[in-house]
C-alpha cells in the first residue's frame, strides 16, 4: 500500500496523535476549532501525522534542525548575564488560515500601513492631523523616535515605510487584533522563508493535494521596491543592506536577504560619502550607492548628526539623503509610528486620512500621559499588561497578575514618574495551537501571534502570504519572542 492509500486508510489513529491534547478553558484553540469544520485542512495533516511513530517523529525533528544548522539559522537567546546562538526553534505542525479570512486581513494591513505613511509625512510636514488634535501633538514631538531631520523634507513617492511588521493576535471572540507596529527594521521574515523550506523537506507528504500560497516571492518583491525608490534608472541602480555586523542578533537574517536579493552587504565602514553622494568601495573602484536597505537604528546611521560615538553608520549620509542623492529603506523617524502611545491612534489615522472604518482594530489600550487612562490604569493595575512605549521583543512587558505587590508598586512608582513612557492593555490571551514539545514527545497547546510583512514602493502594496506565526514555548506565556525563547511555524494560506 503506497503512503497516498495509507494516508487516507489510516484516519482512525490519529486520535492516538492528539489522545492527550485538550484546550485550554477560555482560550480559542485553531486547531481544535478547525477540526469540527467539514473540510479541515488539520485533520488532512494530522492523518499525514499518524503515518509516523513517536521515534519518527522525534526524527523528523532532528531532520529540521539539521536543515536550520546548514542553512545558518541562528538567533541570540539573550539571559541575564549572557546571550547564546542557538538554532532557530521550528514546530512541525504548521499554522493554517483560510484564504477569505486572510484576504480580509491583506486588506487590513494594506489600509493600516497606508494611513501609517500618510501620518508620516503629515507629521513631519503639514501637521494637519496635530493642528486639528486628532492625534495630540504633544506626543509625536516627545517620542524617542521623533528625527526633527525629516521636518519638511518628503523621500521618494512620499513613501517612508517601505517595510512594515504588523504584529497581529487571535481573541478568543475568533477576531485578529492589532497589537502593535514595527516600522523601524522589522526582522523575522528570514525565517518565514526558511520555515517554507524545512517543512517541504521535513514532510513532503503534507503538501500533497494541498494548494498553499506560495512565499518565495518575497525577495523579488523587496527588490523591485528598492528599485522602484531610487531616483536613477534601473540599469544605474546600485543598492545595499546596511548591516550592524555579525555580532547583531539578525545577522544572519541580513546576509539571507542581500543574497536572496542579490545586493551587497556591507558595514558603515564599507561605505563613504563624498561631494554629497555615497559609494561603497570595489575592486575596480568606487560605486555609487543608490538606495541603502538599513538594518540599523536611526541613532546610529550617521555620527556627524546622531551619535557621535556611532561605529555602525556612515559620515554624511543624512546630508547625502537630504539632498535626494540615496534613498533610505525605511526613512529616518519611522519610529514614532512605533510608539506604543501614538499606534493606539492608528484608527483615527485611518478614518482621517481614509475616510474609512478600520478592518482589524488595535488591541484595546490606555495611554498612561492621559490622566484619566492613568487613574483607570492604577486602579485595575492586576488586570493589564503594561509595556514601555519606545521597547520591542517582549522586553519590559508586565503582566501584572503575575506580579507580586511589592513588584506591582515598584512598576507604579516608575509610572507615575514618567507616564508619557507606559501605556497598557487588557491581558488578552492569545490564541493557542497544536505544538510538538520534544521533551513531553506530546502535542500541546501553546499561544502564538502573527507577524506580516507588507512591501510599499513597488508598482502595489505587497503582503507576504501569512508571515511568521512565532510560539511561545514555555506553558502558559503569552510571551513570543525568539530572543526570549519563543518559537516558530510554517504559516500556510490556503483555499
Amino acid at each position: 500500500m503506497d503512503r497516498y492509500i495509507r494516508k487516507f486508510f489510516i484516519f482512525p489513529s490519529m486520535v492516538d496523535i492528539l489522545k492527550n491534547y485538550a484546550a485550554v478553558p477560555g482560550i480559542l484553540d485553531e486547531v481544535v476549532t478547525d477540526r469540527n469544520a467539514d473540510n479541515s485542512y488539520y485533520r488532512r495533516f494530522f492523518n499525514t501525522l499518524a503515518e509516523f511513530k513517536t521515534q519518527d517523529i522525534k526524527s523528523l525533528m532532528e531532520i529540521a534542525k539539521l536543515s536550520f544548522l546548514n542553512q545558518g539559522i541562528t538567533y541570540a537567546l539573550y539571559t541575564k548575564n549572557e546571550s547564546v546562538e542557538q538554532i532557530f526553534p521550528f514546530d512541525l505542525v504548521p499554522r493554517i488560515i483560510r484564504q477569505q479570512e486572510w484576504q480580509q486581513l491583506r486588506k487590513g494591513i494594506i489600509q493600516r500601513n497606508t494611513a501609517l505613511n500618510l501620518f508620516l509625512h503629515d507629521a513631519y510636514n503639514d501637521g494637519k492631523i496635530l493642528k486639528d488634535k486628532v492625534v495630540p501633538k504633544r506626543l509625536v514631538k516627545s517620542s524617542v523616535h521623533y528625527c526633527s531631520l525629516m521636518e519638511n523634507f518628503t523621500p521618494p513617492q512620499s513613501i517612508y515605510c517601505h517595510i512594515a511588521g504588523t504584529d497581529l493576535i487571535r481573541h478568543a471572540d475568533g477576531n485578529f487584533y492589532v497589537l502593535e507596529d514595527n516600522l523601524r527594521s522589522p526582522s523575522g521574515v528570514s525565517y518565514v522563508l526558511s520555515n517554507r523550506i524545512a517543512m517541504s523537506r521535513v514532510m513532503p507528504e503534507a503538501f500533497d493535494n494541498t494548494v498553499i500560497e506560495p512565499v518565495f516571492d518575497y525577495t523579488n518583491q523587496l527588490r523591485s521596491a528598492l528599485w522602484n525608490v531610487s531616483n536613477r534608472e534601473l540599469g544605474d541602480i546600485f543598492c545595499v543592506l546596511l548591516t550592524p555586523g555579525s555580532f547583531n542578533s539578525a545577522y544572519f537574517e541580513h546576509t539571507f536577504l542581500a543574497q536572496k536579493m542579490g545586493i551587497e552587504l556591507v558595514e558603515g565602514r564599507d561605505l563613504v560619502v563624498q561631494d554629497g553622494f555615497v559609494y561603497t568601495q570595489s575592486i575596480g573602484g568606487l560605486i555609487r550607492v543608490d538606495v541603502i536597505y538599513r538594518r540599523i537604528d536611526d541613532a546610529f546611521l550617521d555620527p556627524f548628526v546622531f551619535r557621535q560615538d556611532s561605529m555602525l553608520g556612515v559620515k554624511g549620509l543624512m546630508d547625502a539623503y537630504m539632498r535626494g542623492n540615496v534613498t533610505i529603506v525605511n526613512a529616518p523617524g519611522t519610529g514614532i509610528s512605533d510608539d506604543k502611545a501614538i499606534c493606539s491612534y492608528v484608527p483615527d489615522m485611518i478614518k482621517y486620512y481614509l475616510d474609512e472604518e478600520p478592518i482589524i482594530n488595535n488591541v484595546p489600550t490606555y495611554i498612561c500621559d492621559r490622566p484619566k487612562d492613568l487613574a483607570y490604569v492604577k486602579e485595575h493595575i492586576k488586570e493589564l499588561v503594561v509595556k514601555p512605549v519606545d521597547m520591542s521583543g517582549g522586553y519590559g512587558v508586565c503582566i501584572c497578575d503575575q506580579m507580586s505587590s511589592s513588584e506591582i508598586d515598584d512598576l507604579l512608582r516608575k509610572v507615575e514618574a514618567n507616564p508619557r513612557n507606559y501605556i497598557a492593555q487588557p491581558k488578552i490571551l492569545l490564541s493557542t495551537h497544536s505544538t510538538y514539545i520534544e521533551e513531553s514527545h506530546e502535542f500541546e497547546p501553546r499561544h502564538i501571534d502573527l507577524r506580516t510583512f507588507s512591501i510599499f514602493g513597488g508598482e502595489e502594496p505587497y503582503v507576504l502570504a501569512g508571515g511568521l506565526t512565532r510560539t511561545a514555548l514555555t506553558k502558559g506565556s503569552l510571551i513570543v519572542n525568539s530572543s526570549q525563547g519563543g518559537g516558530s511555524k510554517d504559516t500556510w494560506i490556503v483555499n
